[in-house]
């Protein structure tokens, strides 16, 4: 490894923490921290994980909410679920032996309507495998389907992903082929040059509701291609699904009808979490995790992390006014001489007479 891949600017270790904070957050912010979400029933859209503790493979699979995860798994062995839609939390119902819910104890036994898959086990994609997979070295980029919620690698497509693939949404293979509904919106043909695109589309007035239902969109479209492999959504494309009561019973019996939705995308839901936590103050983690403490125990704790983030500050300081570049090698010796100096007064406090 050269000289410059071992080595990173102060710059670029802010920029990259800085992103993992709003990756995190996107998913976090738009879910209950601090109470379980059972009470609000099947959940539209919510940060879920599985607990290989309580529910190992073998078992039942089961799934725990953000505020769960943290108060009544908290050390177990958790596989991150990301986000799933019309979830209701299992913690400490029936599947679940020993672990009861701290936070909501008269749960039912089972949860009829949430849907699993071998993601509550912690494996993903057709290959099944573990993420991040120790044994896999290529690096590729998981992708979640819209329908089944499995996240599956870019390679295990079956497809070319497009330009901004981070952009649409995905549909995979399997998805596909077992929704023939869906194929007409694949590469429509062009339309005429006189059809409106708006007229079917075009949300109702308060003084349109003696107006005739909207045409239905398929009829005009005929026939879709069918690519192998997975489809790539564009931006917007839920909001051209085809409204009209035969179209919608047949999403309804595929078990579709929240398509058409547009804030059913996880876009959508990381958008409503962003706007949630920027109306929030911020809370200090520091403090949060003292508030349990006694008094003397918060400040001896307090002043030793402002001390540490002092000293800190002036070492960083030093390479930014030279120009230097922080290796990890710096950082590590920073922390082995503050582990060193503190067991220096721990070993001193004990000859104090």
């Amino acid at each position: 490894m050269s000289e410059q891949e071992q080595t990173l600017s102060l710059v670029d270790v802010l920029q990259e923490d800085q992103e993992l904070q709003e990756e995190a957050s996107a998913v976090l912010a738009g879910s209950d921290a601090e109470h379980c979400s059972y009470p609000q029933g099947y959940v539209k859209r919510q940060a879920l994980y599985a607990c290989n503790t309580c529910t190992p493979k073998g078992g039942q699979a089961a799934g725990v909410c953000l505020a769960c995860s943290y108060k009544c798994h908290e050390g177990h062995d958790l596989f991150e679920l990301y986000t799933k839609r019309n979830f209701r939390c299992d913690c400490g119902n029936g599947k679940f032996a020993d672990t009861r819910c701290q936070l909501f104890r008269d749960k039912d036994e089972v949860n009829q309507l949430n849907k699993y898959s071998h993601n509550f086990f912690g494996e993903y994609c057709t290959c099944r495998r573990p993420y991040p997979d120790p044994e896999d070295q290529v690096e590729d980029q998981m992708i979640q389907c819209v329908l089944c919620e499995d996240w599956l690698h870019g390679r295990h497509l079956g497809c070319a992903l497009p330009d901004g693939a981070e952009l649409h949404e995905m549909i995979c293979q399997s998805c596909m082929e077992a929704n023939d509904v869906l194929w007409a919106y694949v590469a429509p043909p062009a339309r005429s040059a006189g059809a409106s695109p708006d007229r079917a589309g075009r949300k109702r007035s308060h003084g349109d509701e003696g107006a005739p239902p909207p045409p239905c969109r398929l009829k005009g479209l005929g026939a879709g291609g069918r690519p192998p492999g997975a489809v790539f959504w564009p931006p917007g494309w839920r909001s051209r699904l085809c409204r009209c009561r035969p179209c919608q019973g047949r999403l309804s019996e595929a078990g579709l009808s929240f398509l058409p939705d547009e804030s059913d995308t996880v876009l959508a839901y990381e958008r409503k979490g962003e706007r949630e936590e920027a109306a929030t103050p911020a809370r200090d983690p520091l403090m949060s995790a003292l508030s349990n403490l006694d008094r003397v125990r918060q400040l001896e704790i307090i002043h030793g992390y402002n001390d540490m983030k002092s000293e800190l500050k002036d070492f960083l300081q030093t390479f930014a006014a030279e120009g230097k570049v922080v290796t990890s090698e710096d950082i590590r010796d920073f922390f082995e001489r503050q582990q060193s100096r503190k067991r220096r007064r721990a070993d001193n406090s004990f000859h104090c007479a």
